[in-house]
């Protein structure tokens, strides 16, 4: 690993293998501030997407349940949309702090910032802060529920960078993670939970399962020789047939939901093209082409937007 009290050129370091070549960062962004904007993944925006949308689906599904107050959700879902952006940002830079040994040890990950030397690390752990900092401003701005659950979601954040030393599932840790805007933004509209938003915070969780497994095996090799666990590891083989439980999972859990909000029969026609797309995920992903990896696993944000989708569609009906 490199030394990072040494300098740098950030024009000479390459973009990461998983980031677009032409990603925004490495064409417009002032060379200063590029590392910074990699270490919280701004090249890679995905990420971003997967936290948010289920921040969005609590919403819509809240407004379907309680009636839908138009300009007031479009007003949370930007700050949720500000929010997940900064905060996933903080994140990837939390847990590149944890695990910069381990990343300087994996050729998909050894550009990262840290590791290459990019960044010091007492200059990303005060960035983390910064950020943090303007994701408790956005928090602020919901009511006081929402703020309790958000400040809750810490622990399971805090932990997430430790989940693959020691279980080999800790893909499940981080839809545990990711998934809490579900509950978020269904709190932030009604101020409360229901059954239907756990089986969506639920759903959410089993999808992670399924596309952070497709997005392991990029580095299922390298895991294996430095002992970093996974499920993609863990699956091996059997990944594609755990593909087919984990997206079922995912449609019959939001189906289950409209079921007990008694939704129209649109909602579940609705979630029709959600399930043909996971379809095509199960069946098209090559677990042993990094490409198709991760291909496959970027579709995810389609997929989400379909399942959001459905659920704005009922909100929509409703309030006609």
């Amino acid at each position: 690993m490199k030394d990072a009290s040494k300098p740098f050129n950030p024009h000479a370091v390459a973009a990461p293998a998983d980031a677009d070549a032409r990603n925004w960062v490495d064409r417009y962004a002032p060379a200063a501030a590029k590392p910074y904007l990699r270490l919280m993944r701004a090249d890679r925006p995905i990420g971003s997407w997967l936290l948010l949308l289920p921040c969005w689906w609590g919403l819509a599904l809240g407004a379907a349940a309680d009636g839908a107050n138009w300009p007031l959700l479009a007003w949370q879902g930007a700050l949720f949309f500000i929010g997940a952006f900064v905060m996933r940002g903080a994140g990837c830079a939390y847990n590149d702090i944890v695990d910069r040994d381990f990343d300087a040890k994996v050729e998909r990950t050894a550009l990262r910032p840290i590791p290459s030397g990019q960044i010091s690390l007492r200059n990303a752990w005060a960035f983390l802060v910064a950020l943090c900092l303007v994701g408790l401003v956005v928090l602020l701005q919901f009511n006081p529920f929402t703020i309790f659950l958000g400040l809750a979601s810490l622990g399971l954040v805090a932990a997430y960078p430790f989940m693959k030393r020691i279980t080999w599932w800790p893909q499940a840790w981080l839809g545990l993670t990711f998934n809490w805007g579900a509950l978020m933004g269904y709190a932030a509209v009604t101020g409360k939970l229901s059954i239907s938003t756990a089986l969506l915070y639920v759903a959410g969780i089993f999808w992670t399962l399924g596309y952070d497994t497709i997005y392991a095996h990029q580095d299922k090799e390298d895991d294996a020789l430095i002992g970093v666990k996974s499920s993609a590891r863990r699956l091996g083989e059997k990944t594609k047939p755990a593909l087919w439980l984990f997206f079922g999972a995912v449609i019959a859990l939001f189906a289950v939901a409209g079921l007990l909000e008694s939704f129209s029969a649109f909602y579940f026609i609705a979630l029709a093209p959600a399930a043909l797309h996971f379809t095509w995920q199960a069946r098209s992903v090559d677990i042993d082409a990094p490409g198709s990896c991760l291909a496959i696993f970027k579709s995810n944000r389609e997929a989400g937007l379909l399942l959001l989708a459905a659920l704005l569609l009922e909100a929509a009906l409703r309030s006609a």
